[in-house]
């Protein structure tokens, strides 16, 4: 059996790199080959959200797009195709539509409301191009569908019978808790890209009034910069693939807040799944999955600027609290959300996708 995966972006895509790219060993295990094409390569990320680079973008577009004609010209030589959120980052579904057409067994996974209109700020230019009503002919055209969440399964069974949900999962021998140092600053992290970085401005007030209750409170920000006026306690960080689980590991509590509307409510809930997984006791808007993930013993939801507050302050007066919530949390992970515990679904579906041809 051989694999071709087309993937939206290089392995610093958060997206592919855990719901795809975690599996593969499992795959190898199998005795399943494999091939891996993103649409962007790595040189192409490190621009991709960022303003301007116009040339650029339009370089490596092209360089996306001869690669997609590529396969499709070579596509004999795979068994299934593997689809994460999408072929072609405009247009319709052209790509799927070849696929069915020639028979080609594939699946389709996504783990976003990828059916509803949204885009980046520095690549709102692209927005006209972006034709997110072919999510709806992808998942048609699809052998079988994936999806992060119950939310988005329920969307895609009203166009295709065969969809199964796979949370996005975690690699849980390779995240684990990390060994607290002695350290008088509470550090409360938050993980993201420029394409959440604003859910922070809901916070606004509960930072302010939480750095003038403990003086020992750091907000570390990895990801995007974030300020506010006033607080010289926010520390950004920069994102580096490299250094994300020791990021991680200098939290002692993770937020995750998000407003409600029909996109959030798409999401899989994945900071809180990195955050439980290194047992760091969570604080998160109950959105979506959110309110499947956390339960109040392994983490807490909260809605109004009170509730931030109360629940914070309690776990930064309280070591003992964060250890218990930290540690019920990793429970959850391994018992739930582990790759380990989703891989042989995954493989499941691959395989009887292209034994049905």
């Amino acid at each position: 059996m051989n694999i071709l995966f087309w993937l939206p972006y290089p392995t610093e895509g958060a997206s592919n790199r855990y719901r795809v790219e975690q599996y593969l060993p499992y795959l190898d295990k199998s005795g399943i080959k494999y091939t891996l094409h993103s649409f962007w390569s790595s040189a192409a990320y490190r621009v991709l959200y960022k303003e301007g680079y116009q040339l650029k973008k339009a370089y490596y577009f092209l360089l996306g797009a001869i690669s997609r004609i590529s396969d499709l010209i070579n596509i004999s030589q795979y068994d299934a195709v593997f689809i994460h959120r999408e072929a072609f980052p405009i247009g319709g579904a052209f790509f799927e539509a070849i696929l069915h057409k020639l028979g080609k067994p594939f699946i389709f996974d996504f783990d976003d409301a990828i059916f509803l209109s949204s885009t980046s700020k520095p690549n709102s230019f692209i927005e006209r191009l972006k034709n997110p009503n072919k999510t709806i002919s992808i998942i048609r055209f699809s052998d079988h569908v994936i999806a992060g969440n119950s939310y988005l399964a329920n969307f895609a069974l009203g166009y295709n019978r065969s969809v199964s949900v796979i949370p996005t999962a975690i690699d849980t021998d390779k995240y684990q808790p990390a060994l607290k140092k002695a350290n008088k600053k509470i550090i409360i992290g938050w993980i993201g890209s420029v394409t959440t970085i604003d859910f922070l401005y809901m916070l606004r007030n509960v930072f302010i009034q939480l750095s003038e209750r403990f003086h020992n409170v750091v907000f570390k920000i990895v990801g995007p910069d974030f300020s506010l006026p006033g607080l010289s306690n926010i520390v950004n960080k920069p994102w580096k693939l490299e250094e994300e689980i020791e990021d991680l590991g200098t939290f002692d509590i993770g937020i995750m807040p998000m407003p409600d509307n029909k996109w959030t409510r798409g999401k899989c809930g994945f900071k809180a799944i990195l955050y439980m997984s290194l047992g760091i006791p969570c604080v998160c808007s109950p959105i979506g999955v959110n309110t499947q993930i956390v339960d109040g013993i392994n983490g807490f939801l909260a809605v109004t600027e009170e509730e931030w507050l109360h629940k914070l302050s309690l776990l930064i007066k309280s070591p003992e609290l964060r250890k218990e919530v930290g540690q019920a949390g990793r429970k959850t992970m391994e018992e739930r959300y582990s790759v380990r515990v989703n891989a042989p679904k995954f493989l499941e579906i691959i395989q009887e996708s292209v034994s049905k041809k």
